[in-house]
């Protein structure tokens, strides 16, 4: 009873969340990132019961009984199934907040900038849902702005390109503002997918999800290495049918990846061309920041600096510049009310 009276708590510690396709981190007021998780639930199709979370249903993707789904509950950034994101949300949440409380934490999520009314409005309420008392929705260009301490108050412009798993956002911010924002649902789910496609049509060969996921993240690139790397891997051999092993390098794995590669710098040229006369020179004198786990593909930044002819800089933490940012709106009221997302 003691126990019970002593992890009790009034009010839950504020939370900034970082919901995406492939991830979710939550960053806890004043103690920092306190999770960081893969966003895949399992659960069991006779009752519905969960199976597995987080990293332990990750990896029963491709792997399960009938029986079973591993879902990815979010697709494209946004909130694909309201009940499996709840659940998936609310063991989170409990995982860093084990105690009690009487009133439920603030909640700051990151969204893509181009999620719809509709898509705004089911983040809202699957926090409220997991037990919020209050839910501010930002977009995830101007968490990752922030969460690399490049200026957001300031009368100059700040430029930022953050790729997760389902989006890719570029974003110029100034005086705690977008300026100009393009988002597209091409990201690291894509260069996944471009890497299966690939290996089908090239070499008969089908693999899984995992293993297409281990080649992008240790061979990847889109700007030659200075030393060819190659990987052994395992899929099923498409004309024979049965399970083989072979060896890829990062020359092809280049190629597969372009197309992906290419969409998301169009979308930066783009944004490019719109910037304000009066902006420009900020931009080419601070140059444009890279974000999320996609920027981490080996030369992308050369690659980008290529077609751009700006300096570009991969933040020091990209797999955390969202989480971080939410983070610091929590102890930053006013530029939170700035920079808020209404969903109506």
């Amino acid at each position: 009873m003691l126990k019970d009276i002593f992890s009790f708590r009034i009010f839950g510690n504020n939370l900034g969340i970082d919901l995406g396709t492939t991830n979710t981190l939550i960053y806890a007021q004043k103690k920092g990132i306190v999770l960081n998780m893969p966003s895949v639930l399992a659960v069991s199709q006779g009752n519905g019961e969960i199976v597995g979370i987080g990293k332990e249903a990750k990896e029963m993707i491709g792997k399960t009984p009938q029986n079973i789904l591993a879902i990815k509950p979010l697709q494209d950034g946004v909130i694909a199934d309201f009940d499996i994101t709840e659940k998936m949300v609310k063991y989170f949440i409990s995982h860093v907040l084990p105690h009690r409380v009487l009133i439920g934490p603030r909640l700051v999520i990151g969204i893509p900038s181009c999620a719809t009314k509709v898509e705004k409005r089911a983040a809202m309420d699957m926090g409220m849902a997991a037990g919020a008392r209050r839910v501010h929705l930002v977009a995830e260009s101007v968490a990752a702005v922030i969460g690399i301490n490049l200026p957001i108050s300031k009368p100059s412009g700040s430029m930022v390109v953050d790729i997760g798993g389902g989006t890719s956002e570029t974003t110029i911010v100034s005086l705690n503002g977008i300026v100009v924002s393009d988002s597209i649902r091409v990201a690291g789910d894509e260069m996944t997918e471009a890497i299966i496609h690939y290996l089908k049509e090239k070499h008969a060969l089908l693999i899984g999800e995992q293993m297409a996921e281990k080649i992008k993240i240790e061979i990847g690139c889109i700007y030659p290495p200075p030393k060819e790397e190659k990987m052994k891997i395992d899929g099923r051999d498409l004309n024979t049918g049965f399970p083989v092993e072979m060896e890829v390098n990062s020359e092809e794995i280049g190629e597969a990846l372009s197309p992906v590669i290419n969409a998301i710098c169009e979308m930066v040229e783009a944004v490019l061309e719109k910037c304000p006369p009066d902006l420009a020179g900020d931009v080419r004198r601070g140059g444009v920041y890279l974000t999320g786990g996609g920027s981490c593909i080996k030369g992308f930044d050369k690659y980008l600096y290529q077609r751009i002819h700006l300096p570009v800089k991969l933040a020091s933490d990209p797999l955390l510049s969202v989480a971080l940012g939410t983070g610091k709106l929590l102890d930053n009221p006013d530029i939170l009310s700035s920079v808020e997302i209404t969903p109506y």
